[in-house]
């Protein structure tokens, strides 16, 4: 019920104009060299979804501040990342760019206004759509099988009605986040957030490698599901189960690299599952081989 109320809230107050105005402030506390790219990133997302999920950047950031093993360095990626990934691309996202192209070149006659074409899949375009009209929808797709359906959207700036039209997508972004992907991306988010403060509480030195691999999951289609099928691959395969007490792996952010570079284009993930099998093993033999002499001590 908390959920629904606070969902409504945020209509409400996103219908009326409240707050979409007001800037968020930066968090006290900032490191002086990250203030620039905190201050781009709560823009990025005022401008993408407006003031209350720019307040949602900076309270997921006060996790981080005034930590002694986050430097100012990981700080600023971790600031930099995370806005990109909260203003992911979807066709809200895509229509609003186009728009924003045009506003600015609207004086100048020799702007090309050329037409930007994209392709998604059926089950991508639906899921930018409020859950309780999402979700039936999807169910549908499934049963007809039309759930992979590519369909080609065009965002064009060039008539009076492609502009039009550029307004009302873009103008679905007061439903974003009700929308299903926006929920799946709030997850994501928050566990690349949680696997890096176990990263820091585990393994330090693992930390960094955590961070970066949020550039494992962008764009749309096949190569954004391809990217973040990989990074849950990586994660609960080698992260999760080394910083849980599993997996006896002494150094991740080593394995995490060997494993992205073995991480191509291939929805079967077999050169990456084989990949992680084989640093599972090699961590498995290296502690049985060590736990030996201390045995035959005892």
């Amino acid at each position: 019920m908390s959920g629904v109320l606070s969902s409504l809230r945020y209509l409400l107050s996103d219908f009326i104009g409240e707050g979409e105005g007001t800037p968020r402030f930066l968090p006290d506390g900032l490191p002086d060299n990250a203030a620039s790219m905190v201050s781009e990133g709560i823009h990025r997302l005022m401008e993408y979804q407006g003031a209350s999920y720019a307040q949602l950047y900076v309270n997921r950031l006060r996790r981080f501040i005034g930590r002694p093993d986050v430097d100012d360095a990981m700080f600023g990626e971790i600031a930099r990342l995370m806005a990109m990934r909260m203003s992911y691309e979807d066709p809200i996202r895509i229509a609003q760019l186009k728009l924003a192209e045009y506003e600015m070149n609207a004086g100048d006659p020799r702007a090309p206004f050329a037409d930007d074409i994209r392709k998604f899949r059926l089950d991508e375009l639906i899921g930018a759509l409020p859950a309780a009209v999402a979700e039936p929808l999807l169910d549908v797709l499934e049963w007809m099988g039309w759930t992979h359906k590519r369909v080609s959207m065009r965002f064009s700036a060039r008539s009076r009605w492609g502009i039009r039209r550029l307004k009302i997508e873009a103008g679905l972004r007061r439903w974003r986040r009700f929308s299903v992907r926006y929920t799946k991306e709030r997850a994501w988010v928050e566990r690349w957030l949680h696997m890096i403060s176990r990263s820091l509480a585990k393994q330090q030195k693992a930390a960094p490698a955590i961070v970066q691999t949020a550039t494992m999951v962008q764009g749309y289609g096949d190569v954004y599901r391809q990217g973040l099928a990989d990074w849950h691959a990586i994660i609960d395969g080698l992260a999760k189960p080394t910083f849980d007490g599993v997996l006896p792996l002494s150094d991740v952010a080593a394995a995490i690299a060997e494993a992205r570079a073995a991480a191509v284009p291939d929805p079967r993930q077999a050169a990456l599952k084989r990949t992680i099998a084989e640093i599972r093993a090699r961590a498995l033999t290296e502690a049985q081989k060590l736990a030996v002499p201390a045995n035959a001590g005892r």
